[in-house]
């Protein structure tokens, strides 16, 4: 099997949801190197198998999603989950916008919710 690395980010409303995707889809990680952030990298190991290759980037508004953004810049990067909260504004917007534009710069799928997540999964 083909190694994939995938980011999986969340904002804060959005990380139950999140937790609950990648409990219902943790079989499905186990080809591949998860990127996280901060707080969702987390939550996300509890659910997941010990053995699960996660790296623990910082938090999305102290630089981390840069570091998912140099990912995607660097071609190191297969998969973006971003579960975003669409009704909350946030303090790092700009950070933000500028990783969903790396993305498609790069070509990179890109999931905002658990129906696209789903869809790319399978």
């Amino acid at each position: 099997m083909t190694h994939i690395n995938i980011a999986i980010v969340a904002h804060d409303r959005m990380k139950p949801s999140l937790v609950e995707w990648v409990r219902d889809n943790a079989d499905a990680f186990s080809h591949c190197h998860i990127f996280s952030t901060g707080t969702t990298a987390s939550v996300i190991s509890q659910v997941l198998p010990k053995d699960q290759s996660i790296t623990a980037l910082k938090s999305g508004p102290l630089g981390g999603d840069q570091q998912i953004g140099s990912l995607i810049s660097d071609k190191a990067l297969d998969v973006l989950f971003f579960f975003q909260d669409a009704m909350a504004q946030q303090a790092h917007d700009a950070d933000i916008k500028a990783l969903v534009r790396l993305a498609t710069l790069y070509e990179i799928p890109i999931a905002c919710n658990r129906a696209s997540a789903d869809f790319l999964i399978t």
